[in-house]
């Protein structure tokens, strides 16, 4: 009678326990719906445009974000302010070529969710952005409305040895310069 009620106590006990502690899922992110913008700066003037999610995932623990990876096809760079014939493509090579994202060596990019901490509705994520093979540790408001997220990065392209036209250079003409900075805007459904 006594290794029965012990057994229905361990049984008790270990129900209790898998109910309270959920094993992590990851959510892979429709690609279709997915949207992201992009914003380079110069003296003068900027440029936009799109670049399209290769695949994502956010991994969940119940309701909460524990993680993630996202990868980028930087071989889909498009620019949307500028026309055919009158400097899109031109400015598309060039931001093709090694001067800036060298997509035949580095056709992606990712960003891999370490952290994230929980705010209502918000998240903030720390993780890692790797763009041509250098990574660098970053940190992203993330907000969440119903299925629904979206975030804007700021990444310094410098330190990712993406160097041309930056005003931190001695040899830049500071008329001539390209922010060191630029934005991603993003969008997506989970």
């Amino acid at each position: 009678m006594k290794k029965l009620a012990i057994t229905g106590v361990l049984a008790l006990v270990f129900t209790v326990t898998n109910a309270f502690t959920s094993t992590p899922v990851k959510k892979e992110v429709p690609v279709k719906d997915a949207t992201i913008t992009w914003v380079g700066k110069k003296v003068g003037g900027q440029h936009t445009g799109t670049i399209d999610l290769k695949n994502g995932n956010l991994v969940m623990e119940g309701q909460e974000i524990v993680g993630g990876t996202f990868v980028i096809d930087m071989t889909s760079i498009q620019v949307t302010d500028l026309q055919a014939g009158r400097g899109k493509e031109k400015l598309e090579g060039h931001l093709n070529s090694p001067q800036f994202f060298g997509i035949e060596e580095f056709p992606t990019a990712t960003f891999k969710i370490k952290k994230a901490k929980r705010n209502g509705s918000n998240y903030v994520l720390a993780g890692d952005i790797t763009i041509k093979g250098v990574s660098q540790s970053i940190q992203v408001d993330l907000t969440m409305e119903g299925n629904k997220a979206t975030t804007k990065l700021v990444i310094d392209r410098t330190k990712h040895g993406i160097t041309y036209g930056s005003a931190s250079l001695v040899d830049t003409l500071k008329n001539k310069a390209i922010s060191d900075d630029f934005e991603l805007k993003i969008s997506f459904s989970i």
